[in-house]
């Protein structure tokens, strides 16, 4: 087959008019930006604004908690003072109270030494008038009031007061040991300041009762609650407990009690859970 012959035609391809962006859509996608620009800056100053509140809101709970703990600290400070400054008090009190009856007992001694020297002196100087000859003098009866009294040994006070302190003192020092060495496990440590506390008041409101006077240390709710801390044993030794039956069991004899030292210790208790920052001051 014969091929045909290629013929050139010059084809003119005209382009269509550009698309022309008008003033009104420029104007438009001006505004867009403006009002994006807007909500960018609005973000931010929202996001600076929760960020600031958190901060200021961590900021004012840390201050309020250091506040609370310097508060409680002064409360502490300011009942352990008055404690010592009214056990100086009682002690001086006492002390002069043994003063003067000290002197008073002097004074009486020195008034029957006197009644006995003017006796003797009267007795010698009759036999000496019955020696010469002379008569009698019959001798003067002797006054009711200046009569030998019985000879009584003065009692010096017992210093309770000052011994109460210092027992309150240490049943204190013996609850912070054993918060401060149970920090981890405060659920325990509340427990058994609430067991200790059931104890005392038992003691306080029964005191015939020996059942509320007798533990035995092997007992394992005891043992679960307050017999595993050395310094729950301690504190009930303070109160007057003692070891008895091989120590096996504690036990607080009738005779032993002294319900201005469980007043204490129920005392001690009452603020131990009562006070969020017992025994994190100190130690």
């Amino acid at each position: 087959m014969q091929q045909q012959p290629q013929i050139l035609v010059n084809i003119s391809i005209e382009a269509s008019n550009p698309f022309r962006i008008s003033e009104q859509v420029k104007l438009r996608a001006q505004a867009l930006r403006f009002v994006f620009y807007a909500l960018y800056v609005k973000a931010l100053v929202a996001l600076f604004s929760v960020w600031v509140t958190v901060f200021l809101s961590v900021f004012f709970n840390g201050l309020y908690q250091i506040s609370t703990l310097l508060f409680f600290s002064l409360l502490e400070r300011i009942r352990s003072g008055k404690e010592l400054l009214e056990s100086k008090r009682m002690a001086e009190e006492s002390e002069r109270k043994r003063f003067l009856a000290q002197r008073k007992a002097e004074k009486e001694e020195e008034r029957r030494a006197r009644d006995k020297i003017r006796q003797k002196l009267q007795q010698d100087k009759l036999e000496r008038q019955g020696i010469l000859g002379l008569p009698r003098e019959v001798p003067l009866p002797v006054k009711p009031d200046t009569a030998l009294p019985q000879t009584t040994k003065p009692v010096d006070p017992v210093f309770l007061p000052v011994k109460r302190a210092a027992v309150s003192e240490q049943m204190r020092e013996c609850l912070r040991s054993l918060k401060r060495q149970n920090k981890e496990e405060s659920t325990e440590t509340m427990m058994a300041f609430r067991t200790l506390l059931i104890y005392v008041k038992n003691i306080i409101n029964n005191p015939d009762e020996e059942k509320f006077r007798k533990i035995r240390i092997s007992n394992p709710v005891f043992q679960d609650r307050v017999g595993k801390f050395e310094d729950g044993i301690k504190f009930l030794e303070l109160c007057g407990f003692e070891r008895v039956e091989g120590g096996n069991f504690l036990l607080l004899h009738r005779e032993k009690i002294d319900t201005g030292v469980l007043k204490s210790a129920a005392s001690e208790l009452q603020n131990a859970l009562m006070n969020p920052f017992f025994g994190l001051l100190s130690g």
